[in-house]
């Protein structure tokens, strides 16, 4: 016989598991949450190290179109829960929360450390059993979960089960995707994992890379066939990165699978039109190096400088409007791309095909969220709003469910 029987199993604890616990505890359900790791919510900590960027407040069209090939699945529970949603359950926690220049969503604190201590004790207050160290194995001959736990096997045979168990990104926080392989045996369709918000391989030249390796590049412009976006990067050692970068991600780690390379268009200076820059560039230089008249005439630090350079080589033109030109659109070359071991998360995971809502046809009773569901997008807050809107939808899924029995 089963040891326990809570009338629903949460596994994974991350935002995801966390959130559908709150919810079903709420209604008046006695939840149990397993983790493999010894802490809950580290990749939530993680997260927190950057400030704890925890949604967008865009217009919501805007918002749900992040999600790319995923958004039409995932709009009716964005519409759900909501980032104002979202924003009103962290105040709700005691969390104040402002919205940053750029429409980013923070706690005020900037740390996460505050929201999941205030987190974990409503879900406690809400009686949600939480058990670490318990690593879930699969399903035994009678159909119950069984966990390794440090005092040995262990058996739940809950009336429900909430699966979230993360993607293939920062496996040592506990999402390393080995819970495919028990799903696949079912009969569920589960996509790849490919890197996510990743970093891409570019040659620069020895004397790039030493001198600017680590080095930021601050409020740049990217494109990349037709899709624009703006922020800050990074020239990393072996290629670029960041939240710029990241922004294209999905569109130039395909092409590169496509292709073998992708051709990124850099404009250094978004704020200034080619004409303005034209003007600028046509003003008398003097007997000064190129490198200390674009520093005056554009403001280019040295690593953009080097960059440019990079981009044209020894055809970089000096007339003005060619200058300028080149400026607003320097071509970088990407020849390949970070693996999972980098990403900060990933593409791939359980088909939403699999699914009939959120409950896996392979296994009645089965529901499933988080970043374990084949979705990806951009940070800024879109990977936090979905974990915690999918995990609220298997809620009320599991809360339909047990209600038609």
């Amino acid at each position: 016989m089963p040891e326990v029987t809570p009338d629903v199993a949460v596994i994974g604890g991350g935002p995801a598991g966390l959130m559908a616990a709150q919810g079903l505890s709420a209604a008046g359900l006695s939840v149990s949450v397993y983790e493999r790791m010894p802490t809950v919510g580290r990749k939530f900590l993680m997260a927190g190290r950057g400030g704890l960027n925890l949604t967008h407040s865009e217009p919501f069209e805007s918002f749900v179109g992040r999600y790319g090939a995923a958004s039409a699945r995932l709009r009716p529970m964005l519409e759900a829960f909501t980032p104002a949603d979202l924003m009103a359950w962290a105040e709700d926690l005691g969390q104040p929360i402002f919205v940053g220049s750029s429409g980013r969503v923070f706690p005020k604190v900037l740390k996460a450390s505050p929201l999941l201590r205030a987190w974990l004790a409503r879900l406690e207050g809400q009686g949600v059993g939480l058990h670490v160290r318990a690593t879930w194995t699969g399903w035994n001959a009678a159909g119950d979960l069984v966990f390794d736990t440090p005092d040995g096997p262990r058996t739940v045979r809950p009336r429900a089960t909430i699966l979230a168990l993360g993607g293939a990104s920062w496996a040592r926080l506990g999402s390393d995707g080995s819970w495919t392989k028990r799903l696949v045996a079912r009969g569920a369709a589960v996509a790849p994992f490919r890197p996510a918000n990743v970093g891409f391989a570019v040659a620069w030249s020895p004397v790039f890379r030493e001198r600017f390796a680590g080095t930021p590049l601050k409020n740049i412009g990217l494109a990349f066939e037709g899709r624009t976006a703006r922020g800050d990067a990074l020239a990393a050692g072996y290629g670029l990165e960041g939240g710029a970068v990241y922004a294209l991600s999905a569109a130039l780690r395909d092409a590169i699978a496509a292709r073998g390379r992708a051709t990124l268009t850099v404009d250094l200076r978004p704020d200034l039109s080619a004409a303005q820059l034209t003007v600028r560039l046509a003003r008398p230089r003097g007997g000064q190096s190129l490198s200390s008249w674009l520093r005056k005439a554009a403001h280019l630090s040295p690593v953009e400088t080097g960059l440019l350079r990079e981009a044209h080589g020894p055809a970089l033109p000096v007339a003005p409007d060619a200058l300028a030109a080149a400026i607003k659109a320097a071509p970088i070359a990407l020849t390949g791309v970070q693996g999972l071991e980098r990403a900060i998360s990933s593409a791939g995971g359980l088909s939403f095909d699999a699914l009939d809502g959120l409950e896996l046809k392979a296994a009645p009773g089965v529901f499933a969220a988080g970043e374990m569901l084949d979705w990806e997008a951009p940070t800024g807050g879109y990977l936090l709003q979905a974990c915690f809107a999918t995990g609220a939808a298997a809620a009320r899924a599991v809360l339909a469910h047990l209600s038609a029995l």
